[in-house]
């Protein structure tokens, strides 16, 4: 894995000379570096053929969630984009140092992001589209969770898999669901707009030098429960960061039983469309679970 002469030119024009540069594990869509400069060392992402806004939309969401986590969580500052302007090709961005879990990590963890969830401000949604992993999200805002969740998350990956010949359930368990999501979704309602990382799996918590660090976000204004609920997708995260969420915030009654799966449901679309295998199957079982 090499950078680009012409990508290295004009990261050196925003940063200055690059004095060392290395491939470092973490990069699922794009290629990553760490690299050296006169100012000390810098987290490098280039993709050549990332998708227009890719990166401009992931620096939108690190600043979203800096200004919103205060010193709850550490989010790592953005450094520079390509010269385009427009992310396509590089995005350099503060060089996280990794090392083991401070004291009371999870829950610091938990209490951090129950904090963030506490910015809320407009309504369901955000100011521009964005990515999920590699696939387009579409975020223009709409007055009711239940009609979000249902026209901006739950049809559009539902609508892709069937595109691609993708099973993840029967038609008719679908629409008794999205028929049935003002009903199952409507203490979203009591709690209001969140600001959410948007994609919050174990790879995208990390411990900077010990403290808790959040990256990659796919940010938009939605319900609190959506990040808690992807956080239990696939596991990684302690007990205690649950417990800590709950106590710094309780959630409403329904959540485990009604509103989690819900909420997986997307997550586990876009992995069918992203990666297949039996992802689907696990669509259609965790479908099977809504009451």
């Amino acid at each position: 894995m090499k950078l680009p002469d012409a990508v290295r030119a004009e990261v050196e024009d925003a940063l200055g000379p690059i004095l060392r540069i290395g491939p470092v594990a973490g990069g699922c869509i794009s290629e990553t570096f760490r690299i050296e400069t006169g100012d000390g060392p810098v987290f490098l992402k280039h993709h050549p053929q990332a998708s227009g806004g890719m990166f401009s939309a992931e620096a939108d969401g690190l600043r979203a969630l800096w200004e919103a986590a205060g010193d709850a969580l550490c989010i790592p500052a953005v450094l520079a984009m390509d010269a385009a302007g427009h992310g396509a090709r590089w995005i350099a961005l503060e060089w996280l140092e990794p090392g083991a879990r401070g004291p009371g990590f999870d829950e610091r963890l938990g209490r951090g992001l129950a904090a963030l969830h506490r910015n809320g401000g407009g309504g369901w949604g955000w100011e521009r589209p964005n990515f999920i992993g590699a696939l387009p999200q579409d975020n223009q805002p709409m007055e009711m969770w239940a009609e979000f969740w249902r026209d901006r998350r739950l049809v559009p990956q539902l609508a892709l898999a069937r595109a691609m010949g993708r099973d993840a359930g029967p038609a008719r368990d679908w629409d008794r669901l999205l028929d049935r999501l003002p009903e199952l979704l409507a203490p979203a309602e009591e709690d209001g707009p969140s600001l959410l990382h948007g994609d919050l799996w174990s790879g995208n918590a990390l411990s900077a030098s010990g403290e808790p660090a959040l990256i990659d976000p796919a940010v938009y204004r939605g319900h609190r429960e959506a990040d808690l609920a992807m956080a239990e997708l696939f596991g990684g995260f302690d007990a205690r960061f649950h417990a800590a969420y709950r106590e710094a915030w309780p959630l409403l009654p329904g959540y485990a039983e009604v509103r989690r799966p819900i909420y997986q449901l997307y997550y586990l679309l876009v992995h069918v469309n992203l990666f297949g295998g039996g992802y689907g199957a696990q669509a259609a079982a965790t479908l099977r679970r809504v009451p």
